[in-house]
């Protein structure tokens, strides 16, 4: 890296930390968290148990939010500072340690970047996640219990925790349905993305003629919404089946009927827990689960007619990634059409490069 080049990054960086200053608004975030320190010091503040929650939940985001912002700018503000300095003293060496740490302060205010792409109204939830095997019995199921694993490791690496809601085994291997919780902060945010139709061409290990074979799972993810969001659903807008639980959950498997699916009757969609031994509490959580989806239905249905888009034309029924293990190795997003050779890698869970690359691409749309 030369001169022009420093100088051409630097510039660079200042524009979009300006942008996302813009977007931030520090002195907003500030204001509110003065507002809180007020409420916080009435005692009445303390009594609503439920309310102080949700209002601790909001300064926490805020103050997170607020200090990854300051960190960016001073880093900003300390290379443009430094820069100058180095220039006028003739520094060799400072320059080049500018120089060496330019990778990090890209990468610094790319982190930026993310965290205001990630502040939409239910960014900051947990996500609700189910997937669902395409046509293809064992491979499309394998290939189905392939992406859950990628997503458990991708929370594991995050510091996040994972709830299986439902789980059904497939016949010989893999999963016939599965649905769980990702808990952890921008969860929603970070995996609404993964909204779609995922394909996988590899040699089949259940071909014995080790011939190349395509498979097709669909990904659906909600954001858990808040208890304070009303959604009614009322008894004759569902159809209420119960089943016996299959697969790993416990010493009530098929002894009783306490798992639950919820078909909303208007939307079709279906909802179906059986984590719990009660049959109560799997209701309980089916119904979140469907209010949970309704209102992801909804939240598209605005922003299509917004953005003058025919209903049918979005929601999660398309193809969004190629994960390619044979003849070559490629994962490719048609979003952000970036292509990525470490597969192995993106299967166990590194994902967030790719998941950054569609945010900041379909930001730019």
């Amino acid at each position: 890296m030369d001169n022009y080049e420093y100088t051409e990054l630097l510039k660079n960086v200042s524009l979009k930390m300006s942008n996302i200053t813009g977007v931030v608004e520090p002195e907003k975030i500030e204001a509110r968290l003065a507002e809180i320190e007020t409420l916080e010091n009435d005692q009445e503040f303390w009594n609503d148990a439920s309310y102080a929650a949700k209002i601790q939940k909001e300064k926490t985001q805020l103050q997170r939010k607020l200090a990854k912002y300051r960190v960016a700018k001073e880093a900003v503000e300390d290379a443009n500072e430094l820069y100058e300095m180095a220039k006028e003293e003739g520094d060799d060496e400072a320059l080049q340690a500018l120089y060496e740490d330019a990778d990090h302060l890209q990468e610094q205010i790319r982190a930026m970047e993310i965290e205001v792409l990630l502040s939409g109204e239910s960014d900051a939830n947990n996500a609700i996640v189910s997937i669902h095997p395409g046509a293809g019995g064992t491979e499309s199921q394998d290939w189905a219990e392939m992406l859950l694993r990628m997503y458990k490791r991708w929370a594991e690496r995050r510091g996040f925790s994972v709830e299986i809601l439902d789980y059904q085994n497939g016949e010989e291997a893999g999963i016939k349905d599965v649905s769980f919780i990702v808990k952890g902060e921008n969860a929603y945010g970070y995996l609404k993305v993964e909204n779609g139709i995922h394909r996988l061409v590899r040699i089949s290990p259940f071909d014995s003629n080790a011939k190349r074979h395509t498979s097709f799972s669909s990904v659906m993810v909600s954001p858990e919404i808040d208890d304070d969001i009303d959604i009614v659903i009322e008894d004759k807008d569902i159809r209420i089946d119960t089943y016996r639980a299959s697969g790993a959950g416990g010493q009530h498997v098929n002894k009783t009927e306490s798992a639950i699916r919820i078909t909303h009757i208007e939307s079709g969609v279906v909802v179906q827990c059986q984590n719990d031994r009660s049959q109560h509490k799997n209701k309980a959580t089916a119904m979140k689960m469907l209010k949970s989806r309704l209102y992801e239905l909804e939240l598209e249905a605005q922003k299509a007619e917004k953005d003058g888009v025919a209903k049918s034309e979005i929601g999660w029924g398309h193809q969004i990634r190629s994960y390619v293990m044979q003849p070559y190795q490629q994962v490719k997003d048609t979003r952000s059409n970036e292509a990525y050779s470490n597969v192995n890698a993106i299967l166990d869970g590194d994902i967030d490069a790719m998941i950054e690359g569609v945010l900041i691409a379909l930001n730019r749309t």
